[in-house]
């Protein structure tokens, strides 16, 4: 047996250089690290204080939320937007990050169903208040502000019900009493209502669905107009650990490359589908606000410019043995509590997003046990319209 000393194991951690090159990678790489080493104290001062740009810990940032906020910022017509992990956590991070003990909102009536529990239910037990109004109606929104009132929360199309909210009174009734006005445009994005260049103050999305718009990520993203604000959303955001992956924000990123197309194709599909709704004996009511029949369609066609979306909701005849009905008799066509998938997807609020609500509160806003979301994706239109009127058809037997 040998005497001779084993050789020195040549140490792998954290000593080899990843390898330069003259050339670039297309694709922006994927960053999974939480944590970035800086040379000195001094380094860290600067970037914590602003003199230097760099990343420090994950939580408080990295490069693969930022190119992806630079992308949704360029939509916006803005700039310095933050990624988050969700849509709720980007509409929790705005509440928070602005209101204190005792302020108050006046929120949409007809907001995404968490949001309304938000508003509700869980920011009163931080001593923060609630109203809600029709944001088809300024002049209920102007009666449901109080002295303590510090911000208006809506919609521009309400989801899931695609009421147009009156944009233009709103802006003016946020500037007029100096409020913070937030507006969610996860359902119209940008390309369909430039909420920042319109005059919001703060423009909140749901990265999670059109703008990523393959069902395989949860983001979301704030855009604040006032630095201060800004920053105000940022440290809230990083205190709650709202923090978004990489990997998610990589995906997003792709995704975005075809959102236009996605857009359009989707949008014109959704055109379409509305029309056939009309035209089936098994649908009481079609919600879409390109059609003439739409109550806020002036409204709309002002505000929208032609850009009518990608969802249409409708009214079957019957409740919930029609909708089970439905359901079952298109199984293609995915049934699940989400929107924007590049591929068509059927939602029920009564079961799902406004599940929380009471049986009162949903007939309030016209969501009965028939109702139902469609976010219209791009397949072929000609096989989305069969499939929808087999499934309308199995409703009537």
């Amino acid at each position: 047996m040998s005497e001779t000393p084993d050789a020195p194991r040549p140490n792998l951690i954290r000593r080899t250089v990843f390898p330069g090159s003259i050339s670039r990678a297309v694709t922006t790489p994927l960053q999974p690290s939480v944590v970035y080493a800086s040379p000195d104290p001094d380094a860290l001062d600067d970037q914590y204080e602003g003199r230097a740009k760099g990343y420090t810990y994950g939580r408080e940032g990295h490069p693969n939320a930022d190119v992806l906020a630079q992308m949704i910022d360029r939509l916006e017509g803005g700039e310095g937007g933050i990624v988050t992990g969700s849509g709720m956590s980007a509409v929790t991070a705005t509440m928070l990050g602005l209101l204190s003990a005792g302020d108050h909102i006046v929120g949409g009536n007809q907001l995404y169903g968490r949001s309304l529990r938000m508003l509700t239910q869980d920011l009163p037990r931080w001593g923060i208040t609630a109203t809600l109004a029709d944001p088809t109606d300024v002049g209920a929104m102007a009666a449901a502000i109080t002295p303590a009132t510090k911000l208006l929360l809506v919609e521009a199309v309400s989801n899931p019900t695609l009421r147009i909210a009156d944009m233009d009174g709103i802006e003016a009734l946020a500037k007029d009493r100096g409020l913070t006005l937030v507006v969610d445009n996860t359902f119209t994005t940008p390309y369909g209502f430039p909420a920042y260049t319109r005059g919001a103050d703060v423009v909140i999305h749901s990265v999670t669905k059109l703008l990523a718009g393959h069902s395989d990520v949860t983001l979301g993203y704030v855009l604040a107009r006032d630095p201060a604000q800004r920053k105000a959303i940022y440290d809230t955001n990083v205190t709650l650990g709202l923090t978004p992956s990489p990997w998610d924000c990589w995906m997003a990123e792709r995704g975005m490359y075809t959102f236009d197309m996605r857009f359009e194709r989707a949008q014109a599909n959704a055109g379409h589908l509305a029309q056939v709704f009309a035209d089936h004996p098994a649908v009481e009511a079609v919600i879409y606000p390109g059609r003439p029949d739409h109550p806020d369609h002036n409204r709309a066609n002002a505000l929208l410019n032609g850009q009518w979306g990608n969802m249409v909701s409708f009214r079957l005849k019957g409740g919930r043995a029609q909708a089970n009905a439905l359901t079952r008799a298109a199984p293609q066509i995915a049934f699940a509590p989400t929107l924007g998938d590049v591929g068509t997807t059927l939602s029920h609020p009564a079961s799902s997003s406004h599940r929380a609500l009471t049986p009162d509160g949903r007939a309030a806003l016209g969501i009965t046990e028939g109702f139902f979301r469609v976010s219209v994706g791009c397949e072929p239109i000609k096989l989305l319209s069969d499939d929808f009127r087999n499934a309308l058809d199995a409703t009537l037997t």
